[in-house]
């Protein structure tokens, strides 16, 4: 298990470092610069400032001096926000973006499989379509259009919940965001979860299971549901990714101070070493989570670590 751990880890590397000379490349080739503005800025004091930041010098050697830079933690400083480093902000915005994705995966794990499990034990019933019709709706639906529809229901109708902000991470302001990141993971989870559901109750072993006279709980908890899961494990890393990097709209639609925020406003403004910064956080996420992914899976299924 060690061995199939450590080669995992090692074949991430080289991946990190074709992302970060992706994203540092991209970024130069955009058109502007950070300190490009309506009021243009005295010669010898926009020398000065890029010198400062090393823009003066050739591409190639940035790149170098960027590397140089990530290898010892130092991810510079913001062009834009002054008297922050990008690891300043990452470390402000990130347990934000971390707390809401976690939160949205954890409840549409919670509704997903149960959604799933009780559309494979209700087959071509009208619980498994309707299951499924709402399933593929919360796929087709995109976030940017749940989140402005359930604000305008429950926080401006209703009045039931903030429509925006952060308010220290009280549960009522991360209800409709927690939501709208969730609902399309349901969707997916319970039409993961359902057709290998179904293709697990048709094994031997179940029908041995209920030929011996088990009750029909006790075979779906404890002998179905381990084996239906394993596709749902090698899911749920790519999907954590996604939650946490798609959290950026929502995140900028309910007005959430996470790194989403950094994202794109880095982005808008060119100040190239947040969005370096972002991109690399959230590389390493998505690495990383993927990483866990396989190790979980290999742990559910010994042939995959034996290979």
């Amino acid at each position: 298990m060690t061995a199939y751990a450590f080669r995992r880890l090692l074949g991430a590397i080289p991946t990190l470092f074709v992302i970060v000379t992706l994203a540092f490349f991209m970024m130069r080739a955009a058109p502007g610069g950070p300190f490009d503005s309506e009021r243009r800025l005295p010669p010898e004091v926009e020398r000065n400032i890029k010198a400062a930041y090393h823009l003066d010098k050739p591409l190639a050697q940035q790149y170098v001096l960027y590397l140089g830079g990530m290898a010892r933690g130092d991810l510079g400083p913001s062009f834009k926000n002054k008297d922050f480093t990008v690891a300043q902000l990452i470390a402000t915005g990130l347990p934000v973006s971390a707390r809401l994705g976690l939160l949205s995966m954890a409840l549409a794990l919670l509704i997903g499989t149960a959604l799933g499990v009780i559309a494979a034990l209700r087959q071509n019933r009208w619980q498994d379509y309707s299951v499924m019709t709402v399933a593929m709706l919360g796929i087709t639906i995109p976030t940017f259009v749940t989140a402005p529809i359930l604000t305008l229901v429950f926080g401006i109708h209703l009045g039931w919940l903030p429509v925006g902000g952060w308010a220290g991470g009280a549960w009522r302001n991360l209800v409709l965001p927690v939501t709208v990141l969730a609902l399309p993971q349901i969707a997916v989870i319970a039409r993961l979860m359902r057709g290998s559901m179904v293709e697990v109750l048709r094994a031997n072993y179940i029908r041995t299971a209920r030929a011996k006279g088990l009750p029909e709980g006790r075979i779906v908890l404890r002998h179905a549901l381990r084996a239906a899961a394993l596709p749902l494990v090698s899911y749920l890393g790519p999907a954590l990714a996604a939650v946490l990097t798609g959290s950026l709209v929502v995140e900028n639609i309910f007005g959430l101070p996470g790194i989403g925020r950094y994202f794109i406003q880095g982005a808008l403004n060119r100040d190239y070493t947040l969005v370096m910064g972002v991109v690399i956080c959230y590389a390493a996420l998505i690495v990383f989570l993927n990483f866990l992914a396989d190790i979980a899976y290999a742990l559910l299924d010994p042939r995959v670590r034996l290979a």
